[in-house]
């Protein structure tokens, strides 16, 4: 997936189109991320015992990966990401493999 846990991303579809936010949960089985703030969504609950009472919750629902675009922490706008192979090498000794943002050639990953 072109984007992590930790990450601030872009919207660029659906009902929060445009608007910014830091996804909370990477979910790579099913190529989707939850962003916080983004997409609520309302959940009739019933209650679970004593101390989970019920009624209509509001919670953050999960978005198609394709459907944001990361920004830039150099640069500050979304961009396309790529991935390259560092000259230096990870503890197993092969080439350690980063993201990179394809508008201003900045490494993402530290």
């Amino acid at each position: 997936m072109h984007v992590k846990t930790g990450d601030e991303v872009l919207v660029i579809a659906g009902k929060d189109k445009g608007r910014r936010g830091k996804i909370k949960r990477a979910l790579p089985a099913v190529n989707r991320v939850v962003v916080e703030g983004l997409n609520i969504v309302k959940r009739h609950q019933k209650p679970r015992g004593p101390g989970r009472a019920g009624g209509i919750i509001e919670m953050e629902a999960p978005l198609h990966a394709s459907n944001v675009m990361l920004i830039c922490p150099s640069c500050g706008r979304a961009s396309r990401t790529g991935k390259r192979f560092l000259e230096e090498t990870d503890h197993k000794g092969r080439p350690r493999k980063v993201r990179y943002c394809k508008a201003c050639d900045a490494i993402i990953d530290k």
